[in-house]
């Protein structure tokens, strides 16, 4: 921080204040720059201090400060408006629109001096010759304000109808206010289609598109238009996010969290922002806050339990229901002081209704990672869950018959429902029996002794082939467990009694099939068990029993779902251990029989895990229709019935099918909800992050930079080499260092891009680590940091050598040259051998080269390397071409543009533009060095290779434009 010696000095000292973060530092710099302003005795030193003051109090939380700079600057102006130069008379009208606003956000003035004060500014604007377009606007917004619908309408077309100036807000201010109007006024669609230029980009300021982005956010959510809204909310607050000053719209991204079901990330932006629920300095904007404080608390409260710990304001810990009492407190009593000041009740109408407002979507997955959402707390059990008579007992006993019977969701359930109502009931045996066999089901290993019981009481019942079927359950079970030798030996003595129960007629095929279902299921265990050391004889075993159950069902299933689904069953074993045995294309094609067997037995959700295997099968088949396919079906099939992890995986394989057929607009949309249903099952940090930086690659590839670069942000602190392997951490800090190069945060895309190259450094193939260190050193250089991408060019241009790169090396040697140059003067000669050594290293690869591919890409790169040598030493030169040194490098710069027309030519077509840039580029120098003849030579030149182009040949319209331009010139020059 130098010392204020002169006006230059304060005027540097002030620019570098205005980069400096919106906050309190910078607005106490400023202030201390006025002081040191005045003791320069230069009035318009004073002048433009106070003017800087005034734009850090605007842009900051501290709005309340505008007034004395400002009274003070028109008090000087009244006086001495001499003082004033064009820029400071123009910068003071304009600072009247925000003292209009800044005294309608701040409750103690009174409504008269707002009304007293824009008679001033539409008086003094009459005098300045402005139009009256900001008098209206600012009129409109006096009358919005207050509630006055009827003087707003009138202001809102007047503002409208006059002329546009340069007192006029910019078009992406202007386009919001309006908007702003429409949305309140109910008319959404208006609202959307006046702020579309500014989403789109083709507007912009200092605060523009953040507010509309901010704006649009819950009109899109009531138009039903989620998408935009999810996009809006990513880029929008990573906009306000580092902006002190942007409360209001801060405050639209916290009510778009409460609105849409992710009230957790809702709580992450408050505790982002703590001194937003106390700083003072701007009522409006707190008001605005602590409505949708209360709102968020309010969503909470109807989620969770009350005594959620929640962020606010500091000194003290805040539960959910407290922080929703005090910030409701708050807003009403800002909204009231607005009120009694405007003598209306609309500030605290809007504020109640604000508050007030319904999610309007339940939940809207945002593909960032946040906390677990609260979940409503469990009511207290003061009574049985069932409070069904026992009179309804045969009812319920035949609703779980029916389910059981045909293997829908909710049997277990159903039975569990039975043997609740039943307490102190005498059933029969076979009731009891199936109550207890699917509470052993439920159990898992727990149960297996229940099955045995079951047994006994199927036996007790009649049913000797559903005893046998329920101890084989029970051996089934056991195999889970690992206990697979001992699960085997039990089957063996029940498949033999089956068998023989069967051949006696003393069993049906249901239950004999179940039997035979369980041991090909025990041997199908000990096949995965044995993974790589699995034997022929094993394999052969599990073969012969899946097809023993068929052979027994097929021709006999009927209507019968459980025997249909036998069927499927056995087919998916068949098609398992084909792909075990390599044959890929038969394990395709009976997974896919299975599937459809379950489909048509009325069980698609049986159906899903043979879908996603046989997506698998298909993706190495190289069938990626048939990928597509089976994966869309798995998500049909499963529908409610799918577990959350299980739909995020299958949301991320279909993914990652989509985008590798290059579709990745829909890739996006289900990699984000493989992000979403992957929180759900609690795995955030392991298939969660996997999700969400697919997810950013595929926004990436769409060039949706700031959405791509909130969701990778999210991605990488769940990613870890252990987990999800280096390549993967690699490509996230990768992507995102291409997309904050995209969004200008170059130090921020150079510290990503470096990061990564540390990793890849290790890595055996060093083209990765050369690529990133290259991009890191770009992202250097347009941050300012030459000294620092000077070095990491030098880092890539070695690695580019090391493995064999020349292309590589040789723009590496270039882009090190022009930051010499752009150093210093001192540097002309550290840049032109930079640029020599990249020919040198260009023309030695394309002597050395054997293939004509590549000597063709290295003559190009040769011409490309004599036009940049060229342009470098033209930069270098001076203007005045007289004296001897100048024109001697004017001329070493012609001698390698020349160069670069030549080695363009022998490219023939291929190289067209790129010649006739050289040949123009050449003609330009031989102007500058008096040499009209050669001048007019390459424009003619240039005229002559586009003579057969047409109209709609943009680049040779652009290039006969110039040539014909530079004839014009070197007639003038003639005739000098």
């Amino acid at each position: 921080m130098g010392e204020i010696t002169d006006f230059d000095a304060l005027r540097r000292a002030m620019a570098e204040n205005g980069e400096e973060p919106e906050g309190p530092a910078r607005n106490a710099r400023a202030e201390q720059l006025l002081v040191e302003a005045e003791k320069l005795g230069v009035p318009l030193a004073v002048i433009e201090a106070l003017g800087h003051q005034l734009k850090v109090y605007n842009y900051s939380s501290e709005k309340d400060k505008m007034f004395v700079p400002f009274a003070r600057l028109l008090r000087m102006w009244d006086e001495r408006p001499e003082d004033f130069d064009a820029y400071e008379t123009h910068s003071l009208h304009w600072v009247f629109k925000w003292m209009s606003s800044g005294m309608l956000d701040q409750p103690h003035i009174p409504l008269a001096s707002v009304e007293k004060w824009l008679g001033e500014m539409e008086h003094r604007y009459r005098l300045a010759g402005h139009s009256e377009r900001a008098v209206r606007s600012a009129e409109f917004s006096v009358a919005a304000h207050v509630g006055d619908v009827a003087r707003a309408e009138r202001a809102y077309g007047a503002w409208l109808a006059a002329d546009r100036d340069s007192m006029a807000d910019c078009h992406a201010c202007e386009l919001h206010g309006q908007g702003w109007w429409q949305a309140e006024r109910g008319r959404d669609a208006e609202a959307l289609r006046l702020w579309g230029p500014v989403l789109e980009g083709e507007f912009t300021c200092a605060h523009e598109p953040h507010t509309v982005l901010a704006s649009s956010l819950t009109p899109l959510l009531r138009l039903g238009r989620v998408d935009e809204a999810r996009a809006n909310h990513l880029r929008g607050f990573r906009l306000v996010r580092p902006m002190e000053s942007m409360r209001g719209a801060y405050a639209d991204h916290v009510e778009f969290c409460a609105l849409t079901g992710n009230e957790a990330r809702g709580l992450e932006l408050l505790a982002e922002r703590p001194a937003y629920f106390t700083d003072d300095g701007h009522p409006r904007s707190k008001l605005d806050f602590m409505t949708v404080v209360a709102l968020l608390m309010d969503r909470l409260g109807a989620l969770g339990p009350a005594d959620l710990r929640v962020p606010g304001p500091a000194g003290r810990t805040w539960t959910a229901r407290e922080l929703a009492a005090h910030a409701r407190e708050e807003a009403l009593a800002l909204a009231a002081r607005f009120d009694e000041r405007n003598g209306t009740t609309h500030i605290s109408e809007r504020a109640r209704a604000r508050m007030r407002q319904e999610p309007l979507v339940e939940r809207l997955p945002l593909g960032v990672r946040t906390a677990a959402r609260p979940t409503p707390a469990a009511a207290p059990v003061n009574a049985p869950e069932d409070t069904h008579p026992r009179s309804d007992l045969p009812a319920l006993i035949a609703e779980a018959r029916r389910l059981s019977d045909t293997l829908q969701p909710g049997a277990v359930e159903a039975w569990a429902a039975v043997s609740r109502a039943a307490e102190g009931v005498e059933l029969a045996a076979l009731d009891r029996a199936e109550i207890v066999d699917h509470r052993a089901m439920d159990l898992g290993p727990e149960g297996i002794p229940l099955f045995a019981e079951a047994a006994e009481l199927y036996a007790a019942a009649g049913d000797p082939g559903e005893a046998l079927a329920a101890r084989a359950r029970g051996a089934y079970v056991r195999a889970l467990t690992g206990e697979v030798s001992e699960a085997l030996a039990t089957i063996a003595g029940l498949y033999d009694e089956a068998l023989a129960l069967y051949a006696e007629d003393g069993t049906g095929v249901r239950q004999t099939a179940a039997v035979l279902m369980s041991r090909a299921r025990i041997l199908m265990r000990r096949v995965r068990e044995a993974q790589d050391a699995v034997q022929g004889a094993v394999l052969a075993d599990a073969e012969s029993a899946a097809r023993e159950v068929l052979a027994l069902v097929e021709g006999q299933t009927g209507d019968d779902v459980r025997l249909a689904s036998r069927v499927a069953e056995a087919q998916a074993m068949l098609a398992e251990l084909a792909a075990l045995t390599g044959d890929v294309e038969g394990a395709a094609e009976l997974f896919a029989r299975a599937s459809a067997a379950f489909v048509g037995a009325g069980l698609p959700w049986f159906a899903v895990e043979y879908e996603a295997r046989l997506a698998g099968l298909a993706h190495h088949l190289g069938d990626t229709a048939e990928a597509e396919r089976a994966l869309r079906a798995a998500l049909e099939h499963g529908g409610p019935h799918l577990e959350a992890v299980g739909r995020a995986q299958l949301h991320l394989q279909l993914a990652e099918v989509l985008g590798g057929r290059g579709r990745s607009e829909e890739a996006a949309e289900h990699a984000l909800q493989a992000a979403h249903w992957a929180d759900e099952a609690g795995e955030s940090r392991t298939l969660g992050a996997w999700a969400r930086h697919q997810l950013g690659g595929f926004l990436l590839r769409q060039g949706r930079f700031a959405e791509a670069a909130e969701v990778l942000e999210s991605a990488l602190p769940d990613l870890s080499a252990e987990t999800h392997g280096d390549g993967a951490v690699v490509q996230t800090r990768w992507w995102l260092g291409d997309c904050l190069s995209e969004l200008g945060e170059h130090r921020a895309a150079a510290e990503r891009r470096l990061q990564a190259a540390e990793i890849a450094r290790h890595w055996p193939e060093q083209h990765d680590h050369a690529t990133l260190a290259h991009l890191a050193a770009e992202s250097l250089g347009h941050a300012g940091l030459h000294a620092e991408a000077d070095q990491a060019y030098a880092r890539a241009g070695g690695l580019w050598r090391s493995v064999g790169n020349v292309h590589g090396l040789v723009r590496s040697l270039r882009a090190r040259a022009w930051l010499a140059l752009r150093e210093d003067a001192a540097g002309e000669d550290q840049a032109s051998g930079l640029m020599a050594s990249a020919v040198e290293e260009c023309a030695a690869a394309l002597e050395a080269a054997d293939d004509e591919d590549a000597r063709m890409r290295l003559v190009a790169e040769l011409g490309h390397t004599h036009r940049q040598f060229g342009d470098l030493l033209a930069r270098s030169a001076a203007e005045d071409a007289e004296d001897e040194s100048i024109r001697g490098t004017l001329e070493a710069a012609l001698s390698q543009v020349t160069r670069a027309v030549a080695v363009f030519a022998s490219l023939g077509e291929d190289a067209l533009h790129s010649r006739t840039g050289a040949e123009l580029a050449a003609g330009w120098l031989e102007a500058d060095l008096s040499r009209p003849d050669g001048a007019a030579a390459h424009a003619r030149a240039v005229l002559a290779a586009y003579a057969g182009a047409g109209e709609d040949d943009e680049a040779a319209r652009e290039r006969r434009a110039e040539a014909e331009q530079m004839l014009q010139v070197v007639r003038e020059q003639g005739a000098e």
